[in-house]
């Protein structure tokens, strides 16, 4: 009984001394009241103790259609399981209410107002999944990469090797090429091999990026995986170079990536993920990609020659499915 009593005050007095370290970088920096997070269940908007946070990749200005989402991905947060699923949703899913791929959501909410890109984005991406989305968060590429050169490159575990013959140059996406009919000059050749790789901002911005891998990785499917893939190098990164105790790094990490995400979550609604997460312990976190099988592409004809992904059942409902049996 000492031995516990013992245990429970220096478990106390490692928290007072946390709470003390971070008290002013919590409340200036961050703008978190401390005492908010630690004895309140927090204002984090959630349904079932489950919050969903939308993310989204956005090309950069250089590239074609910089505001046609790139990357779409869900995170299913449940604080009774302190689990997170990460769901990958195709960029080229038909949306009726769009008459457009969900992909463009973000660009014509954007149109409306500043912000409205992520309200429509979660507005469309919820009626896909069948799951109201909280909160959102939007990154475009060339601020994706300022945060691998910020850490030093990511270590990627990459599954399948691939080569993709056309893969775009930054640049010269209307470059004539000197009259070659196949543009040849617009292209290079990028190349990865399965098994651990380490990647500088440039080389995982490809490695997400590839459209036309020859194979089974030239799909949109695969390179969702290849996306989760490089955003847990991300996490794991983080948590090995920064840490929660190293305070300065953590400043000058949170400075860095403040200014380059958009989001409408709240530090202080963060905040009550993060406490869920370290109370709880052993925290979880799974990956999902909607299956092929529950689409089909219909001829380029239909849809003023685009490729388009529709639904087998046209209402969304075995999609529904498919992510309820995977959040539960």
């Amino acid at each position: 009984m000492k031995i516990a009593k013992y245990a429970l005050i220096f478990i106390f007095l490692i928290i007072i001394f946390f709470v003390f370290r971070y008290w002013s970088f919590a409340n200036e920096t961050l703008n978190i009241s401390v005492l908010k997070t630690l004895f309140t269940k927090g204002d984090i908007r959630n349904i079932g103790n489950q919050t969903n946070i939308l993310i989204l990749g956005l090309p950069g200005a250089t590239y074609d259609g910089p505001e046609l989402t790139d990357t779409i991905i869900v995170v299913n947060y449940n604080f009774d399981k302190n689990r997170a699923v990460m769901i990958g949703i195709p960029r080229d899913i038909w949306s009726n209410s769009l008459k457009d791929k969900i992909n463009s959501a973000y660009i014509y909410g954007e149109s409306v107002k500043k912000g409205g890109g992520l309200i429509l984005a979660k507005a469309e991406v919820g009626s896909v999944i069948g799951v109201p989305i909280q909160y959102g968060l939007a990154v475009d590429f060339d601020d994706f990469k300022k945060i691998i050169d910020y850490l030093g490159g990511v270590s990627v575990n990459v599954e399948s090797s691939f080569i993709d013959n056309k893969y775009p140059i930054k640049g010269k996406e209307e470059d004539d090429c000197f009259g070659d009919e196949e543009f040849k000059c617009r292209y290079e050749t990028i190349k990865f091999e399965k098994g651990l790789n380490n990647m500088d901002s440039e080389q995982a911005l490809k490695f997400i990026r590839s459209r036309n891998a020859i194979g089974s990785e030239g799909n949109d499917f695969a390179r969702i995986k290849r996306q989760q893939l490089v955003i847990n190098s991300i996490q794991t990164e983080v948590f090995k170079k920064i840490g929660i105790f190293n305070l300065k790094k953590l400043e000058i990490f949170y400075n860095t990536i403040e200014k380059l995400i958009e989001r409408d979550l709240s530090n202080q609604q963060a905040s009550s993920i993060l406490k869920n997460m370290i109370l709880k312990r052993n925290f979880k976190i799974d990956k999902k990609t909607i299956p092929s099988e529950l689409f089909f592409s219909p001829e380029f004809s239909s849809y003023d020659g685009r490729y388009v992904l529709i639904p087998l059942d046209d209402d969304y409902s075995n999609i529904h499915k498919y992510i309820e049996k995977s959040l539960n």
